[in-house]
């Protein structure tokens, strides 16, 4: 197993540091998750990423992809086949998937998992791996659907993130360096914004990340690389 690159963990702590300082992050988190709306303002859909139906790693559904998961990836502004949801739901795309579920770790934040559970050839790389084969899943798409079934270990990650945060070889394995780089300073100060936005410990770090800089770069979107 490789580990990430120093030179791939250090220039991401410091574009996740530049991201998640200052008054902006707590505002935009607040906005995203509906806390204090104007009158006519409305929660963000992908609000619902999470909580939908109890969320993705509820008793008895933690290693099972279901219909709400569907509903509840699609908030993130994706949409998956009509094809590849019947095999999830009741074909062996959905079995091999949940074969593989069973092997990821459930309920551990990504900073505290050991290296060897996002590694690459890991059975959440191998996940990943089996939705991209599907027709017409693209990498973004993989990555928000294994989100929903461990939103902490597991991160959302798509074309905003990539121009916020970069693109290293191995972005699980990194982000997971870099949040645990001194100390876990990055990960406590997910914590901070989490709480300092008033939102429930139900919202991963993870999710609180990827909503941080995903609201501050979207408005930069256009001069993302394709």
């Amino acid at each position: 197993m490789q580990a990430p690159r120093p030179d791939d963990v250090a220039v991401l702590v410091q574009r996740l540091d530049e991201r998640l300082t200052g008054p902006r992050p707590v505002d935009d988190l607040r906005r995203y998750f509906g806390i204090g709306l104007r009158p006519g303002q409305e929660a963000f859909s992908g609000a619902r990423f999470e909580h939908l139906g109890g969320g993705g790693e509820g008793a008895g559904t933690a290693d099972t992809v279901t219909a709400t998961d569907l509903v509840a990836v699609e908030t993130l502004s994706v949409r998956i086949p009509v094809e590849l949801k019947l095999g999830l739901l009741e074909g062996p795309v959905g079995e091999r998937l949940s074969a593989l579920l069973r092997e990821v770790p459930s309920g551990v934040d990504l900073v505290d998992a050991p290296a060897q559970a996002v590694a690459d050839g890991s059975p959440a790389a191998r996940a990943w791996e089996l939705l991209t084969e599907q027709r017409g899943v693209g990498w973004v798409t993989a990555g928000k659907t294994l989100a929903r079934k461990r939103p902490r270990l597991l991160p959302v990650y798509d074309t905003v993130g990539r121009c916020a945060l970069g693109h290293p070889p191995s972005f699980w394995s990194t982000l997971r360096a870099a949040l645990g780089h001194s100390d876990g300073a990055l990960h406590h100060r997910l914590l901070e914004l989490r709480e300092a936005a008033g939102l429930p410990d139900t919202v991963s770090a993870l999710r609180v990340c990827d909503v941080a800089v995903w609201m501050g770069h979207r408005t930069d979107e256009h001069a993302c690389p394709r």
